[in-house]
Formats: C-alpha cells, sequence, structure tokens
C-alpha cells in the first residue's frame, strides 16, 4: 500500500502525529505492535494517574473524622485499585482507537521496520507485508532501563509494567531512583501500606526539580513513614527464597548497608527502542542512544523523521505531542513553529504534587542571572487550608533586568494543574508585574502565583 505518511509507534507522539496528518489532507497509516496509546496510555502516565488516584482517595478516607465524616473499616484493595486502573487504560486505548477510525487512519498492526526507498516493513499476524510512503515517522518510545546490579525478573526485582499490575500486596519495597516514576511508584505504595525504602544516587531527590521542593518532598514522604536515602546507590541484589537483600552505598560516607524487602522496583530511567527498527538499513545517523534530526524532526535521511522519546530532548509526553504537530506541520507544507525547550513543564503527582518549569535558583544563579525571589507558602492559603491540604509553596525566579519570569516552582495540592498559566505567560514574553497584574480568583490555589510575584518585589 502507498500512503503519504506512515506513523511507527503510536504512543502520544505517534498518534498525535497521525491524526494531524490525517487532518492536513494526508494518506496516514500507524503501526502499532501492543495497544494503541503506547507506553503512556497503557502502562505509563494515564493507569499510574489512576492508582494514585485511589491511593488519594483511601488517604481522604483515613482521615475522614478531619473533615467531619465517618468512615470506619477503610481497607486498601490493591486488587481492585489495580482493575480499576487497567480499565482506565483500557478506556484511553479505545479512545485512541475511535480517533484512528473517525479521521481514517489505517492502523498496521504489527512490528514496524523503516528501509531504504521511503518503504516500512510491518511483521504482524497476516506475516510480513511491505509499504510505502512520501513520509516515515519514528516514534517507537522507550522502555524501562535495566541495571546491570539489579537484573529484572519480574518478581522480586520489577519495572514499572510489573509495578503497575502487582497480584499481591508486599510488605516492604525498595525503589531505586527518585525522578518522576520512581517518587510516584514509591509514595503510591507507602500511601496502601507498603513500607518503602527510595535510594536516589543524587544528592537530592527528584534531582530535576529546585532544591526547596526536593527537600519539602523529602519532608513528606519522611513524614508518611517512608525511609529516603540520597547520595546512595544499589550494589547488588541477593534473593534468597522471597527475601531480597538489597546492598545500599552511602556514595558520601563510603559505607555500605544491607536492606531487606519483599520486592526491588528499578525506576532508573528508560531506554530507546531503536533495535531493529531498520536504522542501520535505511542510514539514519543516531547518536548516544538517539536519533539525530533537525529543528523539525527530519533525520539523516531525507523524509525519515523521528519524534518522542527516541530523540534528544525531555522524554515526556507533552513534549512528543507538541513534536508531532511541528513535524507533521512541517512535512506538510505549514508554517511550523520550533520548540522552544526551555518553557516544558514538569509535574510529579505525588503529594504535595510538584509542577515547574524553566531554571532551578542554583542553575538561574549559575547562569548569572540577577534574580528577585518571591515565595508564599500555602500555609496562608484560605482555600489550601479549608481543603486541610497545607504543605508547600509557590516560588517564582524574576530577572531584575527584564522583569521576565526565569522560573516557576510549585509544591502542594494540585498543583499541576496551575503551571500551565506560567508556561503561557513565558511563551508569550509577559512580564511577571503583567501576570501579578492580571486579577487571579479568590480563593484559589493559582493567586499564589500572583502573591509569591508581589513577594518578589519586596525584596
Amino acid at each position: 500500500m502507498k500512503y503519504d505518511l506512515i506513523v511507527i509507534g503510536s504512543g502520544p507522539g505517534g498518534y498525535v502525529a497521525a491524526v494531524r496528518g490525517a487532518q492536513c489532507g494526508l494518506k496516514t497509516a500507524v503501526v502499532e505492535r501492543e495497544n494503541l496509546g503506547g507506553v503512556c496510555l497503557n502502562w505509563g502516565c494515564i493507569p499510574t494517574k489512576a492508582l494514585l488516584k485511589s491511593a488519594q482517595v483511601y488517604t481522604y478516607l483515613r482521615h475522614a473524622a478531619d473533615y467531619g465524616v465517618g468512615a470506619d473499616g477503610v481497607a486498601a484493595d490493591l486488587d481492585a485499585m489495580v482493575r480499576r486502573s487497567r480499565g482506565v487504560a483500557e478506556t484511553m486505548s479505545k479512545g485512541v482507537a475511535f480517533l484512528m477510525q473517525k479521521h481514517n487512519v489505517e492502523v498496521l498492526k504489527g512490528t514496524g521496520k523503516v528501509l531504504p526507498g521511503h518503504r516500512v516493513e510491518v511483521s504482524g499476524p497476516e506475516g510480513v507485508v511491505c509499504h510505502e510512503a512520501d513520509h516515515i515517522i519514528i516514534a517507537t518510545g522507550a522502555r524501562s532501563k535495566v541495571m546491570p546490579s539489579m537484573p529484572q525478573d519480574g518478581r522480586h526485582i520489577i519495572g514499572y509494567r510489573e509495578a503497575m499490575t502487582l497480584p499481591f500486596l508486599p510488605k516492604s519495597m525498595l525503589v531505586c531512583g527518585s525522578g518522576a516514576i520512581g517518587s510516584e511508584f514509591a509514595f503510591f505504595y507507602q500511601s496502601i501500606g507498603v513500607q518503602v525504602t527510595l535510594v536516589e544516587f543524587m544528592p537530592q531527590i527528584l534531582p530535576n526539580e529546585d532544591e526547596e521542593t526536593a527537600a519539602t518532598v523529602s519532608r513528606s514522604f519522611r513524614k508518611i513513614g517512608m525511609k529516603v536515602m540520597t547520595s546512595s546507590s544499589v550494589e547488588k541484589v541477593d534473593i534468597d527464597g522471597d527475601i531480597c537483600h538489597v546492598t545500599v552505598k552511602d556514595t558520601k560516607k563510603n559505607t555500605e548497608v544491607v536492606v531487606d524487602c519483599d520486592v526491588v522496583l528499578s525506576a532508573v530511567g528508560v531506554v530507546t527502542n531503536l533495535e531493529g527498527i531498520g536504522l542501520e538499513e535505511t542510514g539514519i545517523a543516531t547518536e548516544r542512544g538517539k536519533i539525530v534530526v533537525d529543528d523539525f524532526y527530519q533525520t539523516s535521511v531525507p523524509g525519515y523523521y523521528a519524534i518522542g522519546d527516541v530523540v534528544h530532548g525531555p522524554a515526556l509526553a507533552h513534549v512528543a505531542e507538541v513534536e508531532a504537530v511541528c513535524c507533521v506541520e512541517h512535512l506538510a507544507g505549514g508554517d511550523a513553529e520550533k520548540i522552544n525547550y526551555d518553557n516544558v513543564p514538569g509535574c510529579t503527582y505525588i503529594s504535595p504534587e510538584v509542577a515547574s518549569v524553566g531554571l532551578t535558583e542554583k542553575k538561574a544563579r549559575e547562569a548569572g542571572y540577577d534574580l528577585r525571589v518571591g515565595k508564599t507558602f500555602f500555609r496562608a492559603s484560605g482555600r489550601a487550608t479549608a481543603a486541610g491540604n497545607t504543605d508547600g509553596f509557590v516560588k517564582v525566579l524574576i530577572d531584575r533586568q527584564t522583569d521576565r519570569i526565569v522560573g516557576c516552582h510549585l509544591c502542594g495540592e494540585g498543583v499541576t494543574e496551575m503551571i500551565a498559566g506560567v508556561v503561557v505567560a513565558r511563551q508569550n514574553g509577559l512580564t511577571a508585574r503583567q501576570v501579578a497584574g492580571s486579577i487571579h480568583p479568590h480563593p484559589t490555589m493559582s493567586e499564589s502565583i500572583r502573591e509569591a510575584i508581589d513577594a518578589a518585589y519586596e525584596n
């Protein structure tokens, strides 16, 4: 079959690229070997948020008396939580299937491989079929990274997929890696009664976040009983029956301790899916495990493009989506706008939530910015106090020379819904005073952004 566009992979980058291609009038097909929606919808972003919502409801019910509500006999049912999570994932995958049908995008079931001559080989239920396309987008995503010290066996040492569908509730768990994936799973399991030890190689958990954010989250984790070990590395895991003996090294003190647990979750990052997809045969260049692309995601071979986790940049679903739109609009002859990677928001859905955009205070000062720093705490917020969730703060970094927001860091209940306003302000060149001069509704959590900006001018 001959197409205008073939997309390999149907994750947030792939399915968005396919839909946008169809909307641009291109005859489009998408290749998928598993479920439509990719890792994000089926094994990542969406089902994890369903689990975290279950943990939130459980926590609320355990503290119902604080709100004047009686709720006795509350118990966490991991099986039921997992079933709900899988149901949410299935619903979202069906939604992507509906979008494909609505926009007349043909779904080619199987494993895709690019070949020279603008061809894609699909190995699926019907055997091996070769298709042609004027444009081919590689969006094959990534998978859990396996460390030599933690070889995953799916039972004692697991990755994020197994963590989402554990058939039993362990008494104890060690989570290695405190990025968004590790922190979210650590928080989920600690919240429903598992004794969690969180191990992070860097000096702080959530290494990409501002130091004050990391410190606040660390205190919150410890408050709910989690053990947090920073500047530490997992050296080896010895399995004795159903017990994992984990040797953890304190890299500062150069000492070792052994932590016993039922399950070890490796959350040390992801590795891109580049093997066996035809890059060598086609001559597509790679660098440090990623496909090399230009500003509009053209690879080293004309007509072949790549987006999402397989290219350099933040491995985030919302980044893959905007890359998909930019790539397709450009190849379709439109006036596509280059992506500003300095304005990508990051979110971690723990409690308190974390959201940020721009530079941390440390990196901003290292870059030479003369900063105004404004901060307000949610314990001063009427909305937060009424809701019973006063942990956290809003921190705004403002360049004294331009009055632009260099960075914004939020930690608190619901802040992942607040960060987009700052992203829009930065994208459109608004000054901090213009943001603060806009009326924010009261009482809301979002008015804390205005209050933090106001506080910056008191310095």
